[in-house]
C-alpha cells in the first residue's frame, strides 16, 4: 500500500511496511505539485507540476515506475480566447480516464477541458465545453482568476457519460464521449449570486460517483452537501444540521455503498480554517439524512488545518488526508480512529491512497 502526496515541495511518498508507514521518497524536490492521477489502462502515474517562473508541467511515469518523462503540456488553440485576449494555461489541476477507454482527460485553468488518445503525445481542447452558451457570462474564478476544472468523473459502466465540475460555473455533463455538454446544476445553491438558483454560476468544490450505484452522486459544495440519485438531474441539500459542511472542500465516498460519504467542515470562505477551530470528519451512511462526527485522534482545539478537495482519499477501509499545514492523517477503521502519520510536511494539496497490484 502507497500513499502519494502532491504538496508545494515535491511529490513525496510513504509506504505501508508491516503496521507503519514509513517515508518512502520525494520526487521532483522543491516543486509544487497540482495534480496526481493513476492511469490503470497503462498502469501509468500522471503528475502535474505549477511552477511559478516556468509554468503548468506535465510528467508520467516510465514503464518500470522508477522515473519520470515529461510531456508536452496541453496548449490553448489561438481560437480560444478570453473577452478579446487568447486563452493561456495556467494550471493543470485534473485527470481522468475510463477503464475501458485508453482516452485520458485534463481540467485545467482557465476552464479548459483537454483530451488525448495516444498517452500525451497530442492533446486536444474540447471545444463544444469551452464554447458553451454558458460560459460567457457565467464562467468566472471563485478562489483562482478564472474558471478552473478541478473534478473529472466518468461513469463507472458507460465510457460515454462523463461528468466534470467547474469553480466557478457548475457541474456539466456529457452522454457522448465530451462531444456536448448540458449544465446539471437544479437544485443547487449560490448564495452569493443576485439569483441563488441560478442554472449556472454554482461552485462544486469536489464531485464523486458511486461505483455500484452510479446514478448516485455526492458533492461538496460551497454552499453545502449536496446530493444527487437521478444522474445529477436534481441535487438535494443534506447539509448536517449543525452547520458543519456548510463550507469545506473534500467529499469521498464509499464504493460499494451509495449512502455512505465523509466530509471535512471547514469554517467559511473567508477564514478558511478548522470549523469552530476542531478537526472533524463527519460521516453519513443514510444519504445524508444524519451526520456523525469523527475525532478520535484529531486535534479538537487551536486546529488551523483546510483539507483540500483532493486531498482526502480512501480504499476499502482505510482513508487520508493531509492538511494546508503539512499535517497527515489516516485510519484504518473508517474514520473511528486517526493516526498522525507527520506534522513536518509542506502544505498538502491532494493525496492517493493507492494499493500496489
Amino acid at each position: 500500500m502507497r500513499l502519494l502526496l502532491g504538496t508545494t515541495k515535491g511529490l513525496i511518498t510513504y509506504e505501508k511496511k508491516g503496521s507503519e508507514w514509513k517515508f518512502d521518497r520525494i520526487d521532483f524536490p522543491g516543486l509544487p505539485v497540482s495534480m496526481i492521477h493513476y492511469q490503470t489502462t497503462t498502469d501509468t502515474w500522471w503528475v502535474a507540476l505549477s511552477i511559478k517562473h516556468w509554468g503548468p508541467k506535465l510528467f508520467h511515469s516510465n514503464p518500470s515506475g522508477d522515473s519520470w518523462l515529461e510531456k508536452t503540456a496541453p496548449k490553448y488553440p489561438e481560437v480560444a480566447l478570453l473577452g478579446d485576449k487568447p486563452a493561456t494555461l495556467k494550471l493543470i489541476w485534473s485527470a481522468a480516464h475510463h477503464p475501458e477507454s485508453q482516452r485520458m482527460w485534463l481540467g485545467t485553468e482557465p476552464g479548459g477541458l483537454f483530451y488525448s488518445d495516444d498517452m500525451g503525445e497530442q492533446w486536444h481542447l474540447s471545444q463544444s465545453l469551452w464554447n458553451h452558451e454558458s460560459r460567457p457570462d457565467h464562467w468566472f474564478g471563485g478562489g483562482r482568476n478564472q474558471a478552473g476544472i478541478h473534478s473529472i468523473k466518468y461513469h463507472p459502466k458507460d465510457p460515454d457519460t462523463l461528468y466534470v465540475s467547474v469553480s466557478c460555473a457548475g457541474v456539466f455533463k456529457s452522454s457522448d464521449h465530451g462531444q456536448t455538454w448540458e449544465g446539471k446544476n437544479q437544485g443547487l445553491k449560490a448564495e452569493y449570486l443576485p439569483n441563488p438558483s441560478a442554472p449556472y454560476g454554482h461552485d462544486p468544490h469536489a464531485l464523486e460517483i458511486c461505483e455500484v450505484a452510479p446514478q448516485v452522486i455526492w458533492q461538496q459544495n460551497h454552499c453545502g452537501v449536496f446530493l444527487s440519485t437521478d444522474s445529477g438531474d436534481n441535487w438535494k441539500d443534506v447539509t448536517p444540521a449543525d452547520g458543519y459542511g456548510k463550507y469545506g472542500f473534500p467529499i469521498v465516498i464509499d464504493p460499494m455503498n451509495p449512502a455512505a460519504a465523509w466530509i471535512i467542515p471547514a469554517e467559511s470562505d473567508e477564514q478558511r480554517i478548522a470549523k469552530d477551530q476542531r478537526l472533524v470528519v463527519c460521516k453519513t451512511t443514510d444519504f445524508g439524512a444524519t451526520w456523525d462526527k469523527q475525532t478520535r485522534g484529531l486535534p479538537q482545539e487551536h486546529s488551523f488545518d483546510l483539507v483540500f478537495r483532493h486531498a482526502f482519499s480512501k480504499s476499502a477501509n482505510m482513508l487520508a488526508f493531509g492538511t494546508t499545514t503539512g499535517n497527515l492523517y489516516l485510519s484504518e477503521d473508517k474514520g473511528e480512529s486517526w493516526n498522525t502519520i507527520s506534522s513536518n510536511l509542506p502544505p498538502i494539496h491532494s493525496v492517493v491512497l493507492h494499493k500496489d497490484a
